[in-house]
């Protein structure tokens, strides 16, 4: 039986900043779990449900790690490099129906520095 793998990574700026895993930090250990648990989903299903990951309409190639846990939502942002490689740019607490566009730009731009320095 083939195995299929998609790899997950953390972007990490020019001076060292991860802001993923910051973010990450940041979330109570039941939260973590759950993020966790969705981020290997992400990486070892080869057809992920699109309640967990899906691709957003109007921008740069940035898709969503999608998490709800209980009444809270959490998204990730990031965009695929080199075929498999998902390299997560932001996370944030989701309080509105709609990805807020401050953080699309962010992970455009981060994007952006990421490619500039691993071509």
């Amino acid at each position: 039986m083939l195995t299929f793998m998609r790899e997950v990574i953390f972007y990490t700026s020019e001076d060292g900043d991860c802001p993923v895993e910051d973010f990450l930090k940041s979330l109570p250990s039941k939260q973590r779990q759950k993020v966790s648990w969705v981020l290997d989903v992400v990486e070892d299903l080869q057809i992920v449900p699109r309640q967990y990951f899906k691709k957003l309409v109007g921008t740069d190639g940035i898709w969503e790690v999608r998490i709800d846990s209980g009444s809270d939502t959490f998204r990730l942002l990031g965009f695929f490099h080199r075929g498999d490689l998902v390299v997560l740019t932001n996370g944030f607490a989701k309080k509105s129906p709609q990805t807020p566009l401050s953080e699309i730009t962010l992970a455009e731009k981060r994007k952006k520095d990421y490619l500039s320095r691993n071509i």
